[in-house]
């Protein structure tokens, strides 16, 4: 019976040591706290997006503008370009980044004593440096009442982004869009 509680325990702990390890971006989220939630129930994207800078739109800002608005159908909202409660802008950007981490080392060295004669280890202590280069990018996503000109809600992804295939991209795409949209704790109140 005491096998079975310590192989548990060894089994969780590398669940929760997987699991630390395969961590998505980090969210961050705030709200207008005097936005009115409840009257919100149709959008459009601000023109031209922040996304969309040089006047053109990408294969990138088309797949973060499905997903956005995947994402707001999917709490009620409505598209509508003509007369919307919420502008949604769109704004990414990517930076060049270096970690530097120091971890302190033991090592030994074998010296050989005269008087005892034989080899005795001697530990030492030294600093490990590693350096890693990347890349980290930025999603933001903010809701605008269209009426006061107003941010009313912004939603922001940060990760570290690397070399993907165009599915593997979209796929990071998607996941980083809902993971800011579940900060997103409103949804269009149902009329009768």
């Amino acid at each position: 019976m005491q096998f079975r509680s310590v192989l548990r325990l060894v089994a969780l702990s590398s669940l929760l040591a997987l699991a630390a390890c395969a961590s998505g971006p980090r969210i961050a989220s705030q709200s207008d706290p005097g936005a009115d939630f409840s009257r919100y129930r149709s959008f459009a994207f601000y023109t031209p997006l922040a996304l969309e800078q040089n006047g053109y739109t990408t294969i990138t800002s088309n797949r973060i503008r499905a997903a956005v608005r995947a994402q707001m159908e999917a709490r009620g909202y409505v598209f509508d370009e003509t007369d919307p409660d919420l502008w949604v802008n769109l704004n990414a950007y990517l930076q060049d980044k270096t970690r530097v981490t120091t971890m302190p080392e033991v090592d030994y060295d074998y010296y050989y004593s005269y008087r005892a004669r034989g080899y005795f280890a001697v530990p030492y202590w030294r600093d490990r440096t590693d350096v890693r280069q990347y890349t980290e990018g930025t999603l933001n996503v903010d809701l605008v009442d269209a009426r006061r000109k107003q941010l009313v809600w912004e939603g922001i992804a940060v990760g570290t982004v690397g070399r993907a295939d165009a599915q593997r991209r979209g796929e990071q795409i998607d996941t980083a869009v809902a993971a800011i949209f579940a900060a997103y704790p409103h949804r269009v109140a149902a009329t009768h």
